[in-house]
This record gives C-alpha cells, structure tokens and sequence, in this order.
C-alpha cells in the first residue's frame, strides 16, 4: 500500500513541477509539491516514503504526517499519536526536527513546550508500524527556553546530536547547545552551551528588505536572534558541521571530540573550528563529497559550500519563502520546504502574508546526498 502511495506521488509530482530559477546552468528546482499548511522539516525512509513536520510556528493539529499525493497528507505515525491526551506523553506534541534511519525509523524530536510535557526523541519504525524507542530529554539536558529541532543519526558512535537554538518560551538564543544523546544507554549531555559556536551573532534577519522583530521586553522591536539550528556529519562520521541561525559564521568540530567526556567545556569549545562563511540560514545537510548545502532563509534560496570553503548560491525561487528543512531522498535528489515563516502576522504588523499552497521543492545535487544528515 505504501509503495503504491509513493509511486502515485512520484508521477504526479511530474504534473506539478516547476523549474526555479538555477546559479548554475543545468541546476533547476521543481516544485515537488503543493500543501494545505506549511511545512518544516523532512525526512525520508530507505523505501522513499516522505515525511515531514507540520511548522510548529503556527499551531499545527497534525504535528507530523505522511505524503500521501503531491496535493495530501495524513497523519505519521497516525492520529492517535498526533492528539494530546490527559495521563501520558505517548504523543507528539511540538515537533519540528525529524530525520530516518537506515533501517526505517524515523526519528522524531517533541519539543514539548505545547502542552508542557518533557521533551524526548521518539523513534518509529516504518516497516514495524510500531514504537522503536523513546528517549527522554529533561532537565538540565534542556532548559527553559529550549527549542531542540534538528538532529543528526551517527550509527558508527551511536549517538544523536540534536541542536538546540534556545528559542522556545523563554529563551533567547544565549543558551544556545548541542544535545549528545548515546543510542544504547540513552544518557544524554549538552555541551557548548553558550559557546560562541552555538549562541546567535548580533545580525538582523532581513527579509524583503525588512528586518524580523519580536517586542522585545521593554516592549520595543527586538531583533529576532536563532541560536543553534542547522546540524549536519560528513559521511565518514568524522566532523559535526553546525552553525546559528542568526550568524555569519559556520562552524564544525571532530565527533571524536564531541563524544570525549573527560573534556572540559572550555577544552572542548577550544575544538571547535570556524570552517566558512554563511548568510543566515536555517537548515543544513550534505552530499557523499562533503558539499555542504543550506538554506538561505533571506534570499529565497539554497547555498552551497564545497571543499574550498566558499559560500556561493546554487539556486533561487521568489516563492522559496523562508526555505527551512533540507534532506536527501533515495531518489538522488535533495528536497526542500519553503515553511513562509518570514511571510507571518507577527512580522508584518498582524497582516499574515503566508498563503497555500505551501511548497516542497526538489533539486539535483553535485554528489549523492547523505540521507541522515
């Protein structure tokens, strides 16, 4: 059945498809497709099943669903499991991050400041249909003010780095970290808290030549700041790449330092390595080459960093609003959402400016994308 679904979606995809604007000559973007509500990030399962977040920004009822046509979705892993309920936390409550394994299991982080439940990352398993494992991420793993929302799965060191931008209620991105969570033992540390690598730089988000602000707590306009939000792993599990949102610079650090508990936070922070520049971006994933590609959430599109460390565009669309989760599918290309963020009430005098459909894009990378990361 679900192989049936994915071909159906895969053809009439092609009805839909639009080329976006390309940097570079042959590179173009179809619209893969067309959504009732927007999108955050994606994942997909070894047999190509796509699925995604509903945006936490805006309240979403299905947290989580499945691509069920390029026009549909249903709920993922079903109904029951996106419905709060009174007496248990079996269910998804805030999520924005997810990402599948080799195995199917798609791995999901509940954020949980919703409906106050304790944050945990909950792995199901597509060809089970069942629970794999939850893991729980209390305090002082997370804070107040914790926004844990993308991950990256290392099966060689069995561990998952989540990135935790600290802008849940109560943050404002100088809490910023990395959550390290061991698969086996489920004991999890957050290291480089407030590091210079994770908290956001002083520098608006200018979109369409505004600049995104929040009442600030004297009630005047505050620049928005993101802390830690991009995350993503060579494919030789060797470097962690990682980077604010709000900030100029990318960063990486060896996953054998990140893993070493005897180091102290300032011997560990003294790992880290700026490795480029960047705009501000929002998501961040990486192809079998090592070519690093984000989302340029200002400028409607998708950048890419190779071996020469250099930041350059590599595609564009004016309805690429605020692109935001990128991934790597079994088909060969990457995806991307535009989750219209930047296009909100809150960010334009109340006047929502965000409209369906919502969008996911597909393009071809230079070198075979890393699914995981």
């Amino acid at each position: 059945m679900r192989r049936g679904i994915r071909l159906v979606t895969l053809a009439a995809a092609a009805i839909l498809a639009g080329a976006a604007h390309a940097e570079n000559g042959n590179i173009h973007a179809e619209v893969f497709a067309k959504l009732p509500q927007s999108v955050g990030n994606i994942a997909f399962t070894p047999d190509n099943q796509l699925i995604f977040s509903h945006h936490p920004f805006y309240s979403p009822d299905v947290r989580v669903a499945r691509l069920t046509s390029p026009t549909t979705f249903e709920p993922f892993p079903n109904a029951e499991w996106n419905t709060p309920r009174k007496g248990t936390d079996q269910y998804l409550d805030n999520v924005l991050g997810l990402r599948s394994d080799e195995s199917g299991v798609v791995w999901i982080i509940d954020m949980g400041f919703r409906t106050q439940i304790t944050p945990k990352l909950v792995g199901w398993n597509t060809r089970t249909n069942r629970l794999e494992r939850i893991y729980y991420i209390p305090e002082p793993i997370t804070l107040k003010g914790s926004q844990p929302q993308d991950i990256v799965i290392d099966q060689k060191n069995r561990k998952f780095y989540i990135a935790d931008e600290n802008i849940g209620p109560g943050g404002d991105g100088s809490h910023a970290a990395i959550i390290v969570i061991d698969m086996d033992s489920g004991v999890a540390r957050r290291v480089l808290d407030g590091d210079r690598s994770t908290v956001p730089e002083n520098v608006p988000i200018t979109v369409d030549g505004s600049d995104l602000t929040v009442p600030g707590k004297d009630g005047k306009p505050s620049i928005i700041k993101v802390g830690c939000d991009g995350i993503t792993m060579d494919v030789r599990s060797e470097w962690v790449y990682f980077a604010p949102l709000s900030g100029r610079s990318l960063y990486r650090i060896k996953v054998a330092d990140l893993n070493d508990e005897k180091l102290s936070p300032e011997e560990l922070s003294g790992r880290v390595e700026r490795y480029s520049d960047k705009p501000n971006n929002g998501g961040l994933s990486i192809d079998y080459a090592g070519n690093l590609y984000l989302t340029a959430v200002e400028t409607k599109s998708i950048g890419i960093i190779g071996a020469d460390r250099k930041y350059r565009t590599y595609l564009s669309d004016p309805d690429m609003v605020w692109p935001d989760g990128i991934t790597a599918s079994p088909d060969g290309y990457m995806y991307v959402s535009a989750s219209q963020v930047s296009a909100a009430a809150m960010f334009h005098d109340g006047k929502a400016e965000n409209k369906t459909p919502y969008l996911i894009y597909r393009f071809k990378p230079l070198a075979t994308g890393y699914i995981s990361r």
